[in-house]
C-alpha cells in the first residue's frame, strides 16, 4: 500500500515535536494494516483516527494508496477545521 500526505499534513508533521511525530507515523503504519475506517459525521468523505486524547489524523484509503490529508496536535485545531464543514 502508498502512502501520500497532502502539503498540508506535511506541514503539519513538520512543526511537532519528535515524539508526537512518531506517535502519528506509528499509527500510520498500524492503519495500514488494520484500517479501522472510522468516518466522520455529517457524510464528510474522510475517516478519523485518534492518535492521542487530544490529537486527531484525518484520511481516506482509495484502493491501494492511503491519503493522509490532516495532523492535528489537539483537539482545538481539529475541531476548528471539523466545524467549518457543519
Amino acid at each position: 500500500m502508498e502512502i501520500l500526505f497532502s502539503e498540508n499534513a506535511e506541514k503539519e508533521l513538520d512543526d511537532m515535536d519528535e515524539q508526537l511525530r512518531q506517535m502519528f507515523i506509528k499509527h500510520i503504519e498500524k492503519l495500514m494494516i488494520v484500517p479501522p475506517r472510522r468516518h466522520m459525521r455529517f457524510g464528510m468523505p474522510f475517516n478519523v483516527e485518534s492518535v492521542t486524547k487530544q490529537a486527531r489524523m484525518i484520511y481516506q484509503i482509495e484502493e491501494d494508496t492511503f491519503y493522509i490529508l490532516r495532523c492535528f496536535k489537539n483537539h482545538k485545531e481539529y475541531e476548528k477545521w471539523y466545524k467549518s464543514f457543519k
